[in-house]
C-alpha cells in the first residue's frame, strides 16, 4: 500500500469524525471570546443531534433529499435557543458559568431521553431515512492528486465545517463585530467605556455558540450515529472543548485540533486498514481520542492563556 492510498482512507475518515468537532469548537470559540466560558458544548450537541433525527424522522416523506438540510437547520435553532439558558444564567445572573455549563449538559441528556421515551416507547430512535451521504465535490475532485484524496468519497458537511472556520476567523478578526467580541472578552469595562454594550455581545456569542453546537451534533447524528440515544454524543463536545483550548481560542488553531482529535476518532473504524495500525487491538483504538485529549492538553494547556476576562461575570461599573 502506498502514500497516497493510505492517504485516501485516513483523509475522508477523518473528515468525517473532525467536522462535528470543528463546528462545536467554533462555537465554543465565539462564546469563550467573549468571556463566556462554555462546558455545556456537550449539552448543544445533544440536542442538535436529538432534533436533527426527530426531525428526519418526521419530515423525511414530505421533504425528500432536503431533510437532512432542513434538518440541520432545525438543529441549529434548537440549539441556539437552548444556548439561550446558559447565557441568562451566566450574564444575566452571573451564576458560576462552570456549574451553569454542566447543568446544560445534564438538562440536554435527560430532557432528549425523556422525549424519545415519550415519541417511541424506548430509549433509542429509529434510523433516519435520509441521511447524507458521500459524494465527489463537483469540479474540485477531479484536480491531480488532491482531488482523489480531499474532495472525492466525502460529505459535503465536512467541507462546510472547514469552509465555515475560515469565515468564522475573518468575522472575529477582521470585522467590527469580531473586534467587539475580542474586545468584551479581554477587558470588558473597556470595551462598555467605548459604548460597546458587554451584556448584548455576549448574549450574541453564546447564542452563535449554540448554533455552532447544535449545528455540531446535528452533523454527527446525520452521517456517523444516522438515530439518537444515551450514547449518541460521547464525549464529542467536551472533546471540542479541548480543541478550542489547544487551538488556543483561535478558529483556525481550533479547526488544526479538530482535525488531530478527528484523525484519532476514526482510528476505531480505519485502523485494520492501514499497516501500521492493524496488529493493534482495537480496544486501544477506541480509547485513542480520549488518551490523546488528555496527553495533548497536559502538555499544552500551561502555554495556553485564555481571554483575560473568561468566566468573569461582568457587573457594570465595577472593576
Amino acid at each position: 500500500m502506498d502514500i497516497l492510498q493510505i492517504l485516501g482512507i485516513i483523509v475522508p475518515a477523518t473528515l468525517v469524525y473532525s467536522a462535528p468537532l470543528i463546528l462545536t469548537a467554533l462555537g465554543g470559540v465565539f462564546s469563550e471570546r467573549s468571556g463566556v466560558v462554555n462546558i455545556g458544548l456537550e449539552g448543544l450537541m445533544i440536542v442538535g443531534a436529538f432534533t436533527a433525527v426527530i426531525f428526519n424522522l418526521f419530515f423525511a416523506q414530505q421533504l425528500g433529499a432536503f431533510t437532512p438540510w432542513l434538518g440541520l437547520a432545525a438543529a441549529m435553532a434548537a440549539g441556539g435557543l437552548f444556548s439561550l439558558i446558559h447565557a441568562a444564567a451566566s450574564i444575566s445572573f452571573r451564576a458560576d458559568q462552570t456549574v451553569s455549563g454542566v447543568a446544560i449538559n445534564m438538562l440536554a441528556l435527560g430532557s432528549t431521553l425523556f422525549f424519545v421515551k415519550l415519541i417511541y416507547g424506548k430509549a433509542q430512535t429509529d434510523k433516519i431515512p435520509e441521511p447524507f451521504y458521500k459524494t465527489d465535490i463537483p469540479g474540485l475532485s477531479s484536480l491531480p492528486v488532491v482531488g482523489d484524496i480531499f474532495f472525492s468519497d466525502v460529505y459535503f458537511t465536512s467541507i462546510l465545517a472547514i469552509v465555515l472556520a475560515g469565515v468564522s476567523w475573518f468575522v472575529l478578526f477582521k470585522m467590527p463585530f469580531g473586534l467587539r467580541i475580542r474586545s468584551v472578552g479581554e477587558h470588558p469595562m473597556a470595551a462598555d467605556t467605548m459604548g460597546v454594550n458587554v451584556y448584548k455581545i455576549r448574549y450574541i456569542s453564546v447564542f452563535i455558540s449554540g448554533l455552532f453546537g447544535g449545528l455540531g451534533g446535528g452533523v454527527y447524528a446525520s452521517t456517523v450515529t444516522l438515530d439518537f440515544s444515551h450514547a449518541t454524543i460521547t464525549g464529542q463536545g467536551f472533546i471540542a472543548l479541548a480543541a478550542l483550548v489547544f487551538g488556543k481560542w483561535h478558529p483556525i488553531g481550533a479547526l488544526g485540533a479538530a482535525l488531530f482529535f478527528g484523525f484519532a476518532q476514526s482510528l476505531s473504524i480505519i485502523g485494520s486498514m492501514l499497516p501500521l495500525f492493524k496488529e493493534i487491538p482495537n480496544v486501544y483504538m477506541l480509547i485513542a481520542p480520549y488518551v490523546l485529549t488528555i496527553l495533548a492538553l497536559a502538555g499544552f494547556i500551561g502555554r495556553a492563556d485564555a481571554p483575560k476576562a473568561n468566566g468573569i461575570p461582568y457587573i457594570k461599573g465595577k472593576r
